[in-house]
């Protein structure tokens, strides 16, 4: 019998902020969200650190980041691919 498993985990896709820390990236995540009372759409910024085990990525890089166990103490994600390198 094959095992097919689909992924649950989340992913985002977001631009580097910082690269300073060695294997480990900042990745600022815009989204879109309405206002709760008055409707109106409201542009978030969130930033979350990523795993990059190659210290491959810059800032200004394009990334996407996958949910995974807990690494250290802020770190809950991980590089999957880079999506556009900086100019």
């Amino acid at each position: 019998m094959n095992e097919v498993r689909t992924s649950s985990r989340k992913t985002r896709v977001g631009k580097v902020v910082s690269d300073k820390m060695d294997k480990t990236v900042v990745v600022a995540v815009s989204d879109r969200v309405a206002h709760p009372l008055y409707k109106k759409i409201v542009g978030r910024t969130y930033k979350l650190k990523a795993h990059d085990e190659n210290n491959a990525c810059g800032i200004g890089d394009t990334v996407k980041v996958m949910e995974t166990r807990p690494l250290s103490k802020d770190k809950r994600w991980r590089v999957v691919e880079i999506v556009e390198k900086a100019k």
